[in-house]
């Protein structure tokens, strides 16, 4: 997919970037793998603000995606590729060859026609999944799992992709692309290939009103509040806190280590690379 541009007949034509979906399917969703989706805005059962920012945005349907590839050696022939509004990767719909139809995301490169696969002794080619152990090393994948028969949890987003880097006893060992090398029990399943839309991350949205389609409402600056309201509020002037950068609850925003699950920390060798400042 290439970027879309627009000559800058306005001030929001002038920075907006997109991306180009002319290939994909024009139609709506199949119906069968589709449901209503609820949207919360931000609240909850009280309907009280709980999650600040949200609210508003376009209406989606959502649609069921397979991430578990249980239809394990049967052929399924690539229908088309679609646009999923609830997710940055794209979706394609498959049919096996007893006619079942499914979503399962779409590597880069797979085209209409193609024939994926899951399961034992398949072809090792872009979206065939397979058990970890039966990979080779250096293999790019995606839509990993973390428990055997779990479903894929790792690298599902635009672009995003692990490395397979080896294999130390019944554990493969994983690099993911935030840098983290962690251990994978090597009998769960991960997709060949790199997750389509890679040029999602140079997307400009252009415009406040694209947010707002988004479900994304403004965001008020902390030194523009009030002492009562934000740690960073009050003075005279145009003044920039007076202190480092926290949070309204006063929770440092430089990089505070806030993980607190400890059950996995033996599987994680390398720590995700640190985040620049």
């Amino acid at each position: 997919m290439a970027l879309k541009t627009f000559k800058p007949y306005t001030k929001t034509t002038r920075g907006t970037v997109i991306v180009d979906k002319s290939s994909l399917w024009k139609g709506s969703s199949y119906k069968p793998l589709t449901r209503g989706q609820h949207v919360t805005g931000g609240r909850n059962n009280a309907g009280r603000i709980t999650s600040r920012h949200m609210g508003g945005g376009s209406k989606h349907k959502f649609r069921i995606i397979d991430f578990f590839r249980k239809k394990k050696n049967m052929k399924a022939i690539v229908d088309r590729i679609e646009y999923d509004p609830n997710r940055t990767a794209y979706i394609a719909l498959i049919t096996y060859e007893d006619k079942e139809k499914a979503y399962i995301i779409s590597p880069q490169g797979l085209k209409i026609g193609d024939t994926v696969e899951a399961g034992k002794n398949v072809e090792i080619k872009t979206g065939n999944s397979l058990e970890l152990k039966d990979i080779p090393p250096g293999t790019f994948i995606h839509n990993v799992e973390l428990i055997p028969g779990n479903g894929g949890k790792l690298a599902r987003s635009a672009g995003s992709s692990i490395t397979l880097s080896g294999y130390d006893g019944d554990y493969a060992i994983l690099k993911l692309s935030s840098g983290e090398t962690r251990k994978v029990n090597s009998a769960c399943t991960g997709t060949i290939g790199t997750v389509s839309n890679p040029d999602q991350k140079n997307v400009k949205i252009g415009k406040a009103g694209r947010n707002r389609w988004r479900g994304k409402r403004p965001q008020t600056r902390g030194v523009a509040m009030n002492p009562v309201d934000h740690p960073h509020g009050g003075g005279e002037g145009k003044t920039s806190g007076g202190r480092s950068p926290v949070s309204p609850w006063g929770q440092s925003a430089k990089g505070l280590k806030t993980r607190r699950p400890q059950r996995s920390d033996k599987f994680i060798i390398t720590r995700r690379n640190k985040r620049k400042k």
